[in-house]
């Protein structure tokens, strides 16, 4: 165990963003992972509620056959009769979203790129990259949200909804996953400590000193 955490280290030191891209693939799929296990159990708790019948559509893009686009398009009833899923979907999926992302930030934050810059101008930071990003996703979920659970349910029937949920979701990691590491690697930085400036400025003076004629 040692000579495996000794073999890391070496790596780590020589190979900075490999290493880093190494944790944060393991982290995120980690994140994943808990996304597939928190959603169905947000749908599950918001089912039988009445904001299963609250359509939520908001933003409208455009006019495809004679229907509004709306770029977050939850029309009410359930997706198993055709429907969008409504206020309950949009809620289950955003509520999701917004704990994996809490994790998301501090582990990667701490772990992964071990940062320690400013904690408020990261938060800020990595809240507008996740706004920026959660528009597109939804941008893109126009194009291949509704074909993928009218095939599930069709094939499937009723577990097939299930499956869309979990292939949208790993669409929708995916995309973040690829977009999100050159962000954090802006955005977590690690900044010179006390210690070792005043030894950089030290070494930098000794060496002036010893080539100065």
């Amino acid at each position: 165990m040692q000579a495996l955490k000794r073999w890391w280290t070496a790596f780590e030191d020589k190979h900075t963003t490999a290493a880093q891209f190494i944790v944060f693939f393991i982290l995120s799929n980690g994140i994943t992972v808990l996304q597939l296990v928190l959603m169905p159990a947000f749908k599950a708790a918001f089912a039988h509620t009445s904001l299963v019948d609250t359509a939520f559509q908001f933003l409208p893009v455009g006019v495809s056959h004679g229907h509004t686009v709306f770029l977050f398009d939850y029309p009410a009833g359930s997706m198993s009769v055709g429907g969008g899923g409504g206020l309950a979907y949009f809620l289950a999926v955003e509520i999701t979203l917004l704990i994996a992302q809490v994790i998301n930030f501090f582990a990667q934050r701490n772990v992964t790129f071990k940062s320690n810059s400013s904690l408020g101008k990261a938060a800020f930071w990595y809240a507008v990259a996740y706004v920026v990003i959660t528009i597109a996703a939804a941008a893109l979920q126009v194009l291949y949200k509704d074909p993928i659970y009218a095939w599930a349910i069709s094939t499937m029937g009723a577990g097939g909804e299930t499956f869309a949920d979990v292939v949208t979701m790993i669409i929708n990691a995916a995309i973040s996953f690829w977009v999100f590491f050159p962000i954090f690697k802006v955005i977590f930085k690690q900044e010179p400590s006390q210690e070792h400036a005043q030894v950089s400025a030290a070494h930098y003076w000794q060496t002036s000193r010893e080539e100065t004629p």
